[in-house]
């Protein structure tokens, strides 16, 4: 039951995270047509910084009942790895959207809502990866 329970818990806080992983480059796309409306950026600055905020709280939830799975639960495979891998590239990201949430606010310009719009589309080829080796366990 245990195992069930940590499972669950994990697979949420996964969810949640990956919701502020897909949002945060939207608030960046809105961010960049928003234009020079200070009270539309800071409103949306805050936004960002608080699903930023949000997001590394959930990582860090979602990686430590990992660990538990992976440790007390004897979870393993060449799969776990694969994932693992994707799951640090999908960190990566998301610690790159931040950076440029921060550079906004020290004034630097984001690149065009066009090209942050193509970026936006790398997690959900991440998350289908790693959603088949989960399920498949092809190796």
């Amino acid at each position: 039951m245990a195992y069930l329970w940590t499972k669950t818990f994990h697979l949420v806080f996964v969810i949640a995270w990956m919701a502020a992983v897909f949002y945060l480059p939207r608030i960046l796309v809105n961010i960049a047509e928003a234009g020079e409306s200070p009270q539309v950026r800071a409103r949306l600055v805050l936004m960002g910084r608080r699903l930023l905020r949000f997001g590394h709280v959930m990582f860090g939830l979602a990686a430590v009942l990992g660990l538990v799975l992976w440790l007390h639960f004897g979870i393993a495979g060449g799969w776990l790895h694969a994932k693992l891998l994707l799951v640090a590239a999908l960190l990566a990201y998301f610690i790159f959207s931040g950076r440029w949430l921060k550079g906004v606010e020290a004034g630097r310009p984001l690149p065009s809502s066009r090209t942050l719009r193509l970026v936006n589309e790398v997690p959900v080829l991440a998350l289908v990866l790693i959603v088949f080796l989960v399920l498949a366990k092809p190796f």
